[in-house]
């Protein structure tokens, strides 16, 4: 995190269309409109009502880009986390504009309204990934045991980070 920067989880529903384009022709951008209406008690009426709606433009960047136009849709409620920017430009009249952008770090459907399903992203080429590269094994060493075979984990998917694995039995303690 930044210094100065506002970051802002938003729960709200896919209001347009998500526009994927590629910046560069290789970095994916996909946007759309996010419609968030708070609803409120009223005790007058007993019922609950709907306050203002407020709009944001959502703006997502490389594989949340490609995950997001693939995954989400029109009239789906999400949660998105991110930070607000603010976007200046000259119009064709030469009038000074802006707009406020929530630039998101991570968008998932609010589970709360259904449910969905979930589908890990394939492996990435080898060239983009650290993955190829074998774990530190310097000073280690196996040790017999006369108990279960040694179960491994790591906390991070093989793909994306390069990890020492972990020992999940209780008697596998480092002599």
């Amino acid at each position: 995190m930044s210094l100065g920067e506002t970051y802002v989880t938003v729960q709200g529903w896919v209001g347009s269309g998500l526009d994927f384009k590629e910046v560069g022709g290789q970095t994916a951008r996909v946007t759309f409109r996010l419609g968030s209406t708070p609803r409120q008690f009223d005790r007058t009426t007993g019922a609950y009502a709907d306050k203002p709606t407020t709009w944001f433009t959502v703006e997502c960047w490389r594989v949340l880009a490609q995950n997001a136009f693939d995954s989400v849709k029109v009239g789906q409620p999400v949660i998105v986390t991110g930070r607000l920017r603010t976007h200046e430009w000259t119009d064709d009249a030469g009038e000074s504009r802006s707009r406020v952008v929530l630039e998101a770090f991570s968008l998932g459907h609010d589970l709360t309204r259904g449910t969905t399903t979930f589908a890990k992203n394939p492996p990435r080429p080898a060239g983009t990934s650290n993955a190829t590269a074998e774990p530190p094994t310097a000073g280690l060493s196996a040790v017999p045991s006369s108990g279960p075979a040694e179960t491994t984990a790591s906390p991070f998917p093989a793909d994306e980070y390069t990890t020492t694995p972990m020992p999940l039995t209780a008697e596998a303690e480092a002599a």
